[in-house]
C-alpha cells in the first residue's frame, strides 16, 4: 500500500482492486502516464496536478488513463468556459451561501450500505425569488468538492435522492435547455465522482416530459442510473436500506434538518437571516461545527409532502417501453 491509500480500510482496497482495477504497486506510473498527456491540451490550463488529485480521476474512470485525462481536462475546460461561476468560489459567497441554507445540497450524516454518501435535493425548496439556478449548481459542485477529499468516497461514490413533492408546473418551466445542459455538463462530463443512482421521488408528469430535454445530451450509460419511483417508496428501499434513509424517504432515521450541511460548511458563520458575512474558507477542507451549535440551530421548514409507500416493483428501462421509465441523468 502506498501512502496514496493511507486511512483507506482493507475492504475499501479490495473494492478499489476489483472494481476500479486499483494497483498499488503501479499507481504512482499510472498518475505520472495521465500527467504526461497534459503536454497534449496546451489550451488548458491545469491548475493541480498533485499525486492525489490525478488519482480521484483514475478511480472516476477506473483507471482508464485516457478517459481520466479527458475526465481531468473536461474539469478544467468547464471552469474555464464558466468563469463567472468558479468566481468566489467559496461558502460564504452570497449566492452559495443562500443555497446551501435552502438545503441545496443535503447532506446524510452517515453512508448507506455500501459506503455511499447520500445528498438530498427538496426539489420544491427552490425559492426563484432568492436562489438562481446557477447559485444551486454552484453550491452543489462546491459541496461535491468538499466531499470528493475523503479517498473513501472517491472510491464508493454517491446516491443523489430528489424529492419533487410540490414542485410547481411553474418552477418547472425555469428549468430551460440550456440551464440543464450546464448542470449535465458540470456533473456528468466535468467532475470526477461515482454516482450509483439517482432517484426521483414524487415526480409529477412535466418532470417525466423533461427528459426529452435533456436526452441528446446524455450517454447511453448515464440514462441507466436514474430510477422514477414516484410515491413507490417500497422500490426506493430494494436500493437503499430504510435505515439509511431519513423519514421523508419511508426511512427510520428522523426528518432531515435543513440547516446540517450548511452548519458543516460555515461553521460559526452561519446564519438562516438575510445577512451573509464574508469570511476566509477553503473548500477543499469541511468546517466541522460543535454539538452545541449544532443543538443551538433549529431546523428549517421544509416545503414537502411525506411520500406514500405502496406495494410494487422498481422501474426498469426496456425496449418499446414508455420512455418516461427511463433514466434521466447520471454522473459516473
Amino acid at each position: 500500500m502506498t501512502h496514496l491509500q493511507a486511512g483507506l480500510s482493507p475492504e475499501t482496497i479490495e473494492k478499489a482492486r476489483l472494481e476500479l482495477n486499483e494497483n498499488p504497486d503501479v499507481l504512482h506510473q499510472d498518475i505520472q502516464q495521465v500527467r504526461d498527456m497534459i503536454i497534449t491540451r496546451p489550451d488548458i490550463g491545469f491548475l493541480r496536478t498533485d499525486d492525489a488529485f490525478i488519482l480521484r480521476f483514475l478511480r472516476a474512470r477506473k483507471f482508464h488513463q485516457a478517459d481520466a485525462f479527458r475526465l481531468l481536462a473536461q474539469y478544467f475546460q468547464y471552469r474555464q468556459l464558466n468563469l463567472d461561476m468558479f468566481k468566489n468560489f467559496k461558502a460564504d459567497d452570497p449566492g452559495i451561501k443562500r443555497a446551501l441554507i435552502d438545503g441545496f445540497p443535503g447532506v446524510l450524516e452517515n453512508r448507506d450500505h455500501y459506503g455511499r454518501k447520500i445528498l438530498l435535493l427538496f426539489a420544491a425548496n427552490w425559492d426563484q425569488s432568492r436562489n438562481s439556478f446557477t447559485d444551486i449548481l454552484r453550491a452543489i459542485l462546491l459541496s461535491l468538492e468538499v466531499l470528493i477529499e475523503d479517498p473513501e468516497l472517491q472510491i464508493n461514490g454517491f446516491i443523489l435522492i430528489i424529492d419533487w413533492s410540490n414542485f410547481s408546473f411553474k418552477q418547472a418551466s425555469k428549468l430551460t435547455p440550456s440551464i440543464l445542459k450546464l448542470a449535465i455538463e458540470g456533473l456528468q462530463d466535468s467532475f470526477p465522482a461515482r454516482f450509483g443512482g439517482v432517484h426521483f421521488v414524487n415526480q409529477p408528469w412535466y418532470i417525466h416530459a423533461l427528459y426529452t430535454l435533456i436526452k441528446p445530451f446524455l450517454k447511453d450509460k448515464t440514462r441507466k442510473r436514474i430510477f422514477l419511483h414516484g410515491n413507490n417508496l417500497n422500490s426506493l428501499h430494494q436500493l437503499i436500506h430504510p435505515e439509511f434513509l431519513p423519514s421523508e424517504f419511508g426511512g427510520t432515521l428522523p426528518p432531515y434538518d435543513m440547516g446540517t450541511w450548511a452548519r458543516t460548511l460555515l461553521g460559526p458563520d452561519y446564519s438562516d437571516e438575510n445577512d451573509y458575512t464574508h469570511t476566509s474558507y477553503n473548500a477543499m477542507h469541511v468546517k466541522h461545527t460543535s454539538s452545541n451549535l449544532e443543538r443551538e440551530c433549529s431546523p428549517k421548514p421544509m416545503k414537502r409532502s411525506q411520500s406514500v409507500v405502496e406495494a410494487g416493483t422498481l422501474k426498469h428501462e426496456e425496449k418499446g417501453e414508455n420512455e418516461n421509465t427511463q433514466p434521466l441523468l447520471a454522473l459516473d
